[in-house]
C-alpha cells in the first residue's frame, strides 16, 4: 500500500512538473511585418492577439515600409526579422516573381464560415502562387457635396462636362487607375481593358479620354481631395481611406460605381525556418471572424465575402463601419491588374508624364 501510494505521488508530482513546464516555459516566436499606425494596430487586435492565445505562440509584431531590398537581404541573409509579412499587392507580385517568397497551396486555406470554399469565398485576385488577400482597398470618384441638383452617380458622369460642369482632379503620380478609368468610361468593357491598353490605339483612347477632361492634376489623393474641398474642383478620384480620413473636415458624396480596387496581402519570406507556423497564422488570420474583425477598425474592405455581414461598428469610433468599405459596394467593382502594371509601367511613364506637363501647359 504505501509503495502504491509512494507510486502515485510521483505520478502526480511528475504531471504537475509537466503542466508547470507547459505553462512556463518560453513560447515559440512568430513576427509579423506590418504597416505603422492603425493598420497594425487593428491586425494586432484582431488577428495577433486571439493567433497568440488560441496557438500559445509569441506573437509580435515589427514594421516596415515596403522595401523589397529588406525581404531579398533576409533571404540571401537567412536573417529574417519578418515571418509573416504585410505587402501591398504590387509589391507581393513582384517578391515572388523573384523569388522571394513561398509558394502558398490554395487548396490548403479553410472554407469560409459560410461554407464556401476559399478559392469562391476570396474576391478576384486576393489568392496568388505566394500570397493570400487580407483587406481591400480602392480609388473612388468624390463629388462636392451639394453641388448639383442631380448628384452625379456613376463613373460616365465623371466624364460628362456638360451634364456635370466644372474642374476635377486627378492624381498626377502615376497612369493606374488613369488610364483603366478612361477606358471604362469610354465603353470598354471591364474584362477588355487590360488587352486594350496593350495596344497601341487602346493607349492613344485612353489618353485622349483624359484630355478631353482638361482635369487640375493633383499630387496625390489627398491632395486632389483638397481641390474639392476648396471649390477649385467639382469632382475627383481618391483613395477611399483617404475620403474616410478627411471626414472631419469634408464629407463628398462618393461615387462607388467602377470603383478600382487592390489589397493587401500576407507572405511568407522565402526558406524562413518559421514556414510552417507563418503558414497557420495566415490560414487563421485570413478566417472569415479574424478578417470582420480586422474591417471593423478600418474602412477596408475583408478579403472574404463570407465577413461582409460581420463587420461591426469601430470600437472606439463608435460608428458602423460598413459603408466606408469598398466591398459593401462591389456591385460594379474593377480588379486592378497589378501584375499587367508589373511589366507595362516602366514603359509607359515617359509618355505620362509628358502627358501631364503638357495638359499643365494648357491650364487657364
Amino acid at each position: 500500500m504505501i509503495r502504491k501510494i509512494l507510486l502515485a505521488i510521483a505520478v502526480l508530482a511528475a504531471a504537475g512538473i509537466v503542466v508547470l513546464w507547459w505553462f512556463t516555459r518560453p513560447l515559440p516566436v512568430l513576427t509579423v511585418t506590418s504597416w505603422a499606425g492603425a493598420y497594425s494596430q487593428a491586425q494586432d487586435r484582431a488577428m495577433m492577439r486571439p493567433f497568440a492565445s488560441a496557438r500559445r505562440v509569441d506573437t509580435r509584431l515589427a514594421l516596415w515600409d515596403g522595401e523589397l531590398k529588406d525581404v531579398a537581404q533576409a533571404v540571401q541573409t537567412g536573417t529574417y526579422k519578418g515571418d509573416v509579412i504585410d505587402f501591398e499587392l504590387p509589391r507581393a507580385i513582384e517578391a515572388c516573381r523573384r523569388g522571394l517568397l513561398e509558394k502558398i497551396d490554395p487548396e490548403s486555406l479553410p472554407p469560409g464560415d459560410n461554407g464556401e470554399s476559399a478559392a469562391k469565398d476570396f474576391v478576384p485576385g486576393a489568392i496568388g502562387p505566394c500570397w493570400v488577400g487580407s483587406i481591400v482597398y480602392s480609388q473612388v470618384i468624390v463629388a462636392a457635396p451639394r453641388r448639383f441638383d442631380t448628384p452625379p452617380a456613376t463613373l460616365a458622369d465623371f466624364f460628362d462636362t456638360q451634364k456635370f460642369p466644372g474642374r476635377r482632379a486627378l492624381s498626377r503620380a502615376s497612369p493606374k487607375f488613369n488610364l483603366e478609368m478612361a477606358l471604362l468610361a469610354d465603353g470598354i468593357a471591364p474584362a477588355d481593358v487590360y488587352k486594350t491598353l496593350s495596344t497601341p490605339e487602346g493607349l492613344d483612347r485612353a489618353f485622349a479620354k483624359l484630355a478631353g477632361l482638361h482635369p487640375v492634376w493633383a499630387h496625390d489623393s489627398r491632395d486632389a481631395l483638397e481641390w474639392v474641398r476648396n471649390g477649385q474642383a467639382v469632382m475627383a478620384s481618391a483613395l477611399n481611406g483617404d475620403v474616410f480620413d478627411a471626414r472631419k473636415d469634408f464629407t463628398p458624396d462618393v461615387i462607388w460605381d467602377r470603383q478600382m480596387y487592390e489589397l493587401d496581402v500576407f507572405a511568407i519570406p522565402k526558406g524562413d525556418p518559421k514556414k510552417d507556423r507563418a503558414l497557420d497564422f495566415i490560414r487563421f488570420a485570413t478566417g472569415t471572424a479574424p478578417l470582420a474583425r480586422t474591417a471593423s477598425w478600418l474602412p477596408y474592405g475583408p478579403a472574404r465575402r463570407s465577413a461582409w455581414s460581420r463587420v461591426g461598428d469601430n470600437p472606439e469610433l463608435k460608428i458602423a463601419m460598413t459603408p466606408f468599405q469598398p466591398t459593401a459596394h462591389f456591385a460594379t467593382a474593377f480588379a486592378v491588374d497589378d501584375g499587367w502594371w508589373q511589366g507595362h509601367m516602366a514603359a509607359l511613364m515617359p509618355r505620362w508624364q509628358a502627358f501631364v506637363m503638357a495638359q499643365d501647359a494648357q491650364s487657364p
